[in-house]
């Protein structure tokens, strides 16, 4: 992934974390209330899920014909798609290694 790519999507997940509400303390999520971490981590995925659905249509619609569907779209769409899945994958890896490191912490 070459730096302007990580620099995106940086962006991407400050701009994301700016849209959620700082809370005055740190407190307990009421039982039933998402925390403010799994909303953002919700909705990160509902984009590369939209983002994939996206490019799965317009790859169908070219493969059909459709009029004002072109290859270079189609392509382009279709990486955006694969960018925002593998940086998804890096941060599950980076969730799941933290994980595994405070679970390995002695007390």
């Amino acid at each position: 992934m070459s730096q302007l790519q990580i620099d995106q999507v940086l962006a991407q997940i400050r701009a994301l974390s700016s849209q959620i509400e700082p809370q005055a303390a740190p407190s307990a999520p009421a039982a039933g209330s998402p925390s403010p971490f799994a909303s953002l981590l919700r909705t990160s995925i509902d984009q590369v899920n939209e983002a994939q659905q996206h490019a799965s249509d317009l790859a169908t619609a070219f493969q059909r014909g459709a009029p004002g569907v072109d290859l270079p779209q189609v392509m382009i769409e279709m990486e955006k798609a694969s960018v925002s899945f593998r940086a998804l994958t890096e941060v599950r890896n980076r969730l799941v290694s933290a994980y595994q490191d405070i679970m390995n912490m002695q007390m």
